[in-house]
């Protein structure tokens, strides 16, 4: 199965980007994208850390393998829209 690096990005610029050293195996990048939701939700409702003010400005920059990007999954991305909310 392929490994993925979930990257978590707080802040512009190189200090903003928390990488993760160790990665996991998931089947496809949808899993990946579903696995980084769920750490999402999780980090929203329980962590509280001081360099982060805003977990709504923070995303996931998964990597392949190789350190190739794959995909950005936005924190704000675990709220789902509301229809007519414009």
């Amino acid at each position: 199965m392929p490994l993925y690096f979930f990257n978590v990005r707080h802040r512009p610029g190189p200090a903003g980007l928390a990488v993760d050293p160790e990665g996991e195996e998931f089947a496809d990048v949808n899993a990946a994208r579903e696995h980084a939701l769920s750490m999402a939700r999780i980090s929203i409702a329980r962590e509280r850390l001081t360099m982060i003010r805003d977990w709504m400005v923070c995303s996931f920059e998964i990597m392949d393998e190789s350190g190739q990007p794959v995909l950005t999954v936005p924190f704000s991305d675990t709220v789902p829209v509301e229809e007519g909310w414009d």
